[in-house]
């Protein structure tokens, strides 16, 4: 994927990513399409396999539209969610967190 770019749109994570928090985060997504976006997924304390679902597909999306999806900070909580779930997120980590 190329890299950042001026027109990166950021987007930053609730503390919480539940069942409740699933259609918010889709349509905060949607309403980035067409745009590099980088996640700040820093403050995320718990995180479920729905909203983790949401972000995937979002991933898949944007590399289907050619266009970036990073995340520029992820919490020690979401990446162990991912970890136990069978997500492989390396591959969408920003260099500069890896």
């Amino acid at each position: 994927m190329k890299g950042q770019t001026a027109a990166t749109k950021e987007l930053s994570l609730e503390k919480v990513l539940d069942l409740n928090e699933a259609g918010n985060l889709h349509g905060k997504l949607m309403n980035l399409r067409g745009a590099d976006v980088a996640i700040d997924a820093s403050a995320v304390e718990r995180a479920g396999a729905l909203c983790i679902q949401v972000l995937m597909s979002a991933a898949k999306t944007w590399e289907e539209e050619k266009l970036n999806f990073t995340f520029s900070k992820m919490s020690d909580a979401l990446a162990k969610t991912m970890q136990l779930i069978g997500v492989n997120y390396d591959h969408l980590l920003a260099k500069e967190s890896k």
